[in-house]
């Protein structure tokens, strides 16, 4: 029992010369009867199931978690005059509110860090009857101060603002950290901006909604539900914008990476029946030269990428940007004479952007295709909430689309470098 990224690769490690083999190894993989798999979504869920299920079966090789020892749990002794935030291992106070569990500490606590800086809390089971160093720091209301009605009643609202962070309403001091990195980045102070980072990667792993892990137990496809569930509301959204697909089993998706001017390069990316699939992946060294231009490299890609019939065409293309990106992405495939329904993701605000010409001709039934118009004259705007399927599906082929241009432009400047 165990998890892994790769699947196959785990597995055939065991089988593939099992005359290295020795040991317990060698004993547990001759007594194999059958292998079962559960795709979960993360590997928070990974490790959350992976330990659910030794100790729900107990196997015998398998050492790790049973002798009791649990993930981190935040606890907060909720029914004190003074509720205290703290950190542990078991539920054992029945008058304690539990958050988790939470495979890094490390993680758990940079977020109550972060979390401490706006919502001050006492971090001890019995305070000192004296003023400690937090409070001079600004992070601990210490009874001996805060003895009074009115100050006890505004650190119980700090409990219970940190208890909404901790139930998953912690959009709002997102929003703030990532106003502090994008001003301190925009002064040049990196390192401090690096810092909020950090502390928006924390806050993010720890308060994201994630499934529990007998919630796989129930239902072992409860993965694929998901994926299907994303691509039901993106065509549900779709078609409400007037641009309506009969499937979305291939989506493609386009990123630039173009950083300081130089080594400009271009992904593609690719969704099959919602998953990702890394074996379409496309790269692209872009070509073309002279000062930097978006624009112009979205375009270059798409033309190059639709000259190759022999790749499968996708169901919807993603270009990552507004209405700038889209225009030339619709210039190339209107060059090549495609009607492949396209849209893109303007990044500030999340929104997703659809040109109005092939809104309203999707409506057509049976029309003879045509190219698209290279310029739109208008385009229409949807915003989603966060908690979108729909939304969630796209920024996630985004997000790989950006990751995956990003490494191959790190590799081109690097070797350009030791050149």
């Amino acid at each position: 029992m165990g998890k892994a990224k790769d699947v196959k690769s785990r597995v055939s490690s065991y089988f593939a010369n099992p005359s290295v083999l020795i040991g317990k190894t060698k004993i547990l993989v001759e007594q194999v009867a059958t292998i079962h798999v559960t795709l979960v979504e993360s590997e928070l869920e990974a490790l959350l199931l992976e330990a659910f299920y030794i100790k729900k079966y107990k196997p015998k090789y398998n050492i790790l978690m049973k002798d009791g020892k649990s993930y981190i749990l935040i606890r907060i002794t909720a029914k004190d005059p003074y509720p205290k935030v703290l950190l542990a291992r078991k539920h054992d106070d029945k008058d304690s509110l539990y958050f988790g569990p939470y495979p890094s500490s490390s993680a758990v606590r940079t977020v109550l860090k972060t979390v401490r800086r706006i919502f001050p809390y006492q971090s001890v089971l019995n305070h000192p009857k004296r003023v400690c160093l937090y409070h001079h720091l600004g992070l601990c209301p210490c009874p001996i101060i805060f003895d009074s009605p009115e100050l006890k009643k505004e650190y119980k609202k700090n409990i219970k603002g940190i208890i909404r962070i901790l139930e998953g309403e912690s959009q709002k001091i997102m929003n703030e950290l990532e106003k502090e990195r994008q001003l301190a980045s925009d002064n040049e102070r990196y390192e401090e901006a690096l810092e909020l980072q950090k502390k928006i990667t924390a806050l993010s792993l720890i308060t994201q909604p994630f499934h529990k892990a007998f919630e796989y137990d129930v239902n072992p496809n409860l993965r694929s539900d998901i994926r299907q569930q994303e691509l039901d509301e993106l065509k549900k959204v779709l078609h409400i914008n007037h641009l309506a697909l009969p499937k979305l089993t291939r989506i493609e998706c386009y990123d630039i990476s173009n950083i300081q001017g130089t080594n400009a390069t271009g992904s593609m990316v690719v969704l099959t029946q919602g998953e990702i699939d890394k074996s379409q992946y496309r790269k692209f060294k872009i070509k073309i030269s002279g000062k930097p231009n978006d624009f112009a490299m979205m375009k270059e890609m798409l033309q190059r990428r639709f000259v190759h019939e022999e790749w499968s065409y996708p169901d919807l293309v993603i270009v990552d940007g507004g209405k700038g990106q889209i225009s030339s992405a619709l210039e190339a495939l209107a060059q090549r004479g495609i009607t492949i329904p396209l849209i893109g993701l303007a990044k500030r605000e999340e929104t997703i952007v659809i040109p109005i010409e092939q809104s309203a001709r999707s409506k057509v039934q049976g029309a003879k295709p045509r190219a698209l118009r290279p310029t739109p004259s208008a385009f229409t705007e949807v915003s989603l909430p966060k908690s979108s399927k729909a939304l969630q599906l796209i920024m996630r082929i985004r997000d790989e689309a950006h990751r995956f241009a990003i490494t191959f432009h790190k590799q081109l400047r690097s070797k350009a470098t030791f050149e």
